[in-house]
């Protein structure tokens, strides 16, 4: 009986998860089907109100529906994390594989330079890097990127050396193959799914990173809605205007979770598969 128990709870899990995955594509995609009140607009008359049934969240100190900015900054929170992940994922992993495939200097240069990040915390590294690049969309990207780099590096790195020994890359070696050629063609399609695996690992994580640079004003630049800016905002009217801050957080926390529980779901499929 308990192992039925945990299973179901597993699947209800996974089928929250997927749902709640597939409303957060909606709002990164259509986000004007879901509040076509624009996130933008400013409306003084109607500052903190609390939610109704013309506001379901509510609206901010300056009369901003806030369901509509927590709907239009999921596209801004959920994009830069994506793409910046996206952006590690792409440099990290083709110089873990080379580096990791070829060995030799190259690797102990990369390898080294990979320390030298991962020496600095994550969310100190994203202060550090917005810090000195200044606030905005782009920096907070590539801040994000340059986080993250190392993980992605140290898995491809870690698969291209694994590869390297198998006896399909000595045979194609004695067949006549060059280098570049075993290493894209044969040994990439084997390490890709490590990386694939490490960016939804990594996603939840740099959703709190983005977050909490959002929240410190080192993120898009006001008042372009982002989930840890409203976040920041709501702490100064959390004693008479508590729903400012608790959507956007829910938001952070559901989406976490829901990205980690997918994780989950896709490691136990290849672990057993």
């Amino acid at each position: 009986m308990a192992g039925s128990s945990a299973a179901l709870q597993t699947r209800v899990a996974r089928a929250l998860a997927t749902a709640l995955l597939c409303l957060l594509a909606v709002l990164v995609v259509v986000p004007d089907w879901v509040a076509p009140m624009s996130p933008l607009a400013v409306d003084p008359a109607k500052a903190l109100q609390p939610p109704s049934a013309h506001h379901w969240f509510g609206t901010d100190d300056v009369g901003r529906d806030i369901f509509s900015r927590v709907v239009h900054g999921a596209r801004i929170t959920l994009g830069l994390v994506a793409g910046a992940l996206f952006a590690s994922g792409l440099v990290g992993g083709l110089l873990g594989l080379v580096a990791g495939f070829v060995g030799g200097k190259l690797d102990l240069l990369a390898a080294r330079a990979v320390d030298v990040i991962l020496t600095f915390p994550p969310i100190i590294a994203g202060v550090v890097i917005t810090g000195v690049l200044g606030p905005g969309a782009r920096n907070l990207v590539l801040a994000l990127a340059i986080v993250y780099l190392p993980m992605f590096f140290r898995i491809a790195r870690s698969g291209a050396l694994s590869e390297a020994g198998k006896t399909y890359v000595e045979a194609s070696r004695a067949l006549g193959f060059g280098r570049w050629s075993i290493l894209f063609r044969q040994v990439m399609p084997n390490v890709l799914p490590l990386v694939l695996m490490q960016y939804v690992i990594l996603f939840p994580l740099a959703l709190q990173i983005e977050a909490a640079l959002g929240f410190l004003g080192l993120g898009v630049a006001p008042p372009t809605p982002d989930w840890g800016s409203i976040l920041e905002q709501g702490t100064n009217f959390i004693l008479v205007a508590w729903w400012i801050s608790l959507w956007p957080g829910l938001c952070l926390l559901l989406s976490a979770g829901a990205v980690m529980v997918a994780g989950r779901s896709i490691q136990n499929r290849l672990a057993r598969g």
